[in-house]
């Protein structure tokens, strides 16, 4: 036999050993490939992948000069420079709040809107664009809104615009409303945050972001509140657009003409034909010819009002300019007191009797005011039931022995403004004042509650002066600052700071975009 020749028995143990050594490489795969698995799996779970993919790049175009000498931001002259990717985290910090306040805001038109809150919103088209899902038109207003606070946190820095005790103030603030929320709910705040922004939040996260939107606002809000202007530049902004700013006395009635509608045999809407329409509006004119005759013999409009059921009679006092039929008339220059008149206004399918008693500008002045509110504490008996009226007569009295205690704890500590500045900060339940000192500065009449605004311009009302006041919110422990601008120079400077304010905003954003990026799948 040579050295060529296989033994049978040989041949056979060697093929055994290379199909052992073939299947423990194979079993020894699969194992490995049930690890990176098992891995893969805890690392999903984990959230990992998720908190870490971009879920958007922000970018900076900057302007660059065109032929013509303009400058544009357009994507075909701008340079576009990448600035940062976003996690998944940091924006659903955005898109949750995006979608928050547009619930809020929109709360009586979500159904009419075609949004239907429990389904997923990449699911729902967009009305008006086929192409575009509900996810699709928050995630632009996210990239939109994350973009603007970018930039505005960098003009801040580039101002030396740094965090300060009033930022902080809020910070702490805001953070301790979560703290007491996620108690209330038997969670921890990181629980709690996951719950509202999704499991991939985190504490870090949300109070980077948080920290950032506080710094932008109140950036945005220093450069606001620098906007001064002369009173030769609002004399120059009043004269040019009078009707912006004066108001009117006047009396109406407005009686409408439209058809109504009908039905058939079986029961069943009919709309009202052209001529229905036209006999309506007819009947509407005669009805108001007849009433301004009996008007002008020396009836007073609220009685003829009364005595027909199409009409509708209106008592305007301090009433500002809207482009109407209505209104062009009253605020006409030839306008004068007495003037009177029936008008036609056939789109709206009605007519109106009206008079005009005088066209001013409201130069009453505006106050300053600093108030603590204390809030009765919620009841454990619900309206109805028994002991209910006896229990909310108690937390109300509690509420107002806190207020009195407070006020003579202020008044027997020196009783200065600083000071009630500072008990407002510490005590006051109202989130709009309670972290600034409980200040409303250019309070116009009837921008307040009743009884809050008569305090505030009563005749008599002095600087320094105190006082509690109750309404539906509880008890204000008053303090009045002063006298402030008159109200038409106040109206005047909201327009020209609006505008200047505008325009320094679109600035500091321009060329700013955010562009969404592969983990975006996980936002929402």
């Amino acid at each position: 036999m040579s050295a060529n020749d296989k033994n049978p028995k040989t041949a056979r143990e060697a093929q055994q050993q290379k199909e052992v050594h073939r299947s423990n490489l194979l079993y020894g795969a699969i194992g490995v490939l049930f690890l990176l698995l098992a891995v893969a799996v805890f690392v999903w779970k984990s959230n990992v992948i998720q908190k870490h993919a971009t879920a958007a790049t922000l970018y900076y175009s900057a302007e660059t000069a065109s032929a013509d000498g303009s400058s544009s931001a357009s994507s075909s002259t701008a340079e576009k420079t990448k600035l940062a990717d976003v996690s998944v985290p940091q924006v659903n910090y955005y898109f949750t709040n995006v979608y928050q306040n547009f619930l809020q805001q929109n709360s009586s038109y979500i159904s009419y809107l075609g949004l239907n809150t429990s389904s997923d919103l990449r699911s729902q088209t967009f009305p008006g664009d086929e192409t575009k899902t509900w996810f699709d038109y928050f995630m632009d207003q996210t990239l939109t809104q994350m973009s603007s606070i970018y930039a505005l946190n960098k003009a801040a820095e580039a101002e030396g615009y740094v965090w300060n005790d009033a930022m902080q103030a809020e910070f702490d603030s805001n953070m301790d409303s979560l703290d007491t929320s996620a108690t209330a709910a038997g969670l921890s705040a990181t629980k709690y945050l996951q719950r509202m922004y999704g499991s991939t939040m985190s504490r870090s996260v949300y109070e980077a972001e948080m920290k950032q939107v506080i710094l932008a606002s109140h950036f945005s809000q220093s450069h606001n509140d620098s906007l001064t202007y002369t009173d030769d530049q609002l004399d120059a902004e009043y004269s040019a657009s009078r009707n912006n700013y004066d108001v009117v006395d006047y009396q109406s009635v407005k009686i409408n003409g439209a058809a109504e509608s009908t039905t058939d045999a079986d029961g069943n809407p009919v709309d009202p034909t052209d001529a229905d329409k036209a006999a309506a509006l007819s009947a509407a004119k005669a009805d108001a010819n007849a009433m301004y005759a009996s008007f002008k013999s020396g009836q007073s409009l609220s009685d003829l009002a009364e005595a027909n059921d199409k009409a509708t009679f209106t008592n305007g006092e301090a009433a500002s300019y809207s482009s109407s039929v209505l209104m062009d008339w009253l605020f006409d220059s030839a306008r004068t007191s007495g003037d009177s008149a029936v008008l036609a206004d056939e789109d709206n399918s009605a007519y109106y009797v009206v008079t005009f008693t005088k066209r001013y500008r409201q130069d009453y002045k505006t106050v300053d005011v600093r108030h603590i509110l204390i809030q009765p504490e919620a009841g454990t008996i619900a309206e109805g039931e028994d002991g209910y009226e006896d229990e909310q007569a108690q937390l109300k009295a509690t509420a107002k022995a806190n207020a009195e205690d407070l006020l003579a704890r202020w008044q027997a500590g020196g009783a200065t403004e600083d000071a009630f500045a500072t008990l407002a900060n510490e005590n006051s339940s109202d989130g709009g004042s309670n972290t600034n000192g409980g200040l409303y500065k250019q309070i116009y009449q009837n921008q307040m509650v009743a009884a809050f605004n008569d305090w505030c311009f009563d005749s008599s009302r002095q600087p320094g002066d105190t006082g509690i006041v109750e309404t539906d919110y509880g008890y204000h422990i008053m303090y009045f600052v002063g006298t402030d601008l008159p109200y038409w120079q106040v109206k005047v400077t909201s327009t020209l700071r609006d505008k200047d304010f505008g325009d320094w905003y679109s600035g500091v954003t321009a060329g700013y975009t955010g562009v969404a990026a592969d983990g975006a799948k996980y936002v929402g």
